[in-house]
């Protein structure tokens, strides 16, 4: 199995998506490269993100990028849907250089590349959010989510 982190602003929705796409063997909830080893403080450089643990044989980077484009806007600045500020930035950490070469390109075949806010980096730090954060969309479905109820619902029902 292979780790891969994604950032797409508020990261409920973003684990209740992922954790349904096929090769997708695990997700947790956290938080990457920021600076502290705790996530107590918004000025701790942290980005929400999930880690997914996935079967590179079942699903690769290009169909996961495909998929998280999905639910992102990847040209948006520190803003996913109502939530705004540099914890909400999007972006793909991983502690594999291949990972991150696949990434790239990636996003060089999407088109206005120029102009895609997603940041790609080699993970420096991780923290796992506390358990009210983990898959809370799958205990409160009805909590905030900045994804379309439409895609959360897509890959869920082909579970």
């Amino acid at each position: 199995m292979e780790k891969i982190y994604f950032a797409g602003g508020c990261l409920w929705g973003v684990q209740e998506f992922m954790k349904h796409l096929p090769g997708v063997t695990f997700t947790e909830a956290g938080r990457a490269n920021g600076t502290t080893h705790t996530t107590q403080s918004d000025y701790d450089g942290y980005a929400e993100c999930v880690l997914i643990q996935f079967d590179a044989e079942v699903v690769t980077i290009k169909q996961l990028m495909a998929f998280f484009f999905e639910i992102i806007d990847p040209y948006s600045i520190n803003k996913q849907g109502a939530d705004v500020g540099p914890k909400y930035r999007t972006g793909v950490y991983s502690q594999n250089p291949s990972h991150l070469v696949q990434v790239r390109e990636y996003l060089d075949t999407q088109k206005d590349k120029e102009r895609i806010a997603v940041e790609v980096m080699p993970l420096s730090n991780y923290v796992k959010s506390d358990e009210e954060h983990q898959d809370r969309l799958t205990r409160y479905p009805n909590d905030y989510c900045h994804i379309p109820l439409d895609l959360l619902h897509k890959y869920k029902q082909a579970d």
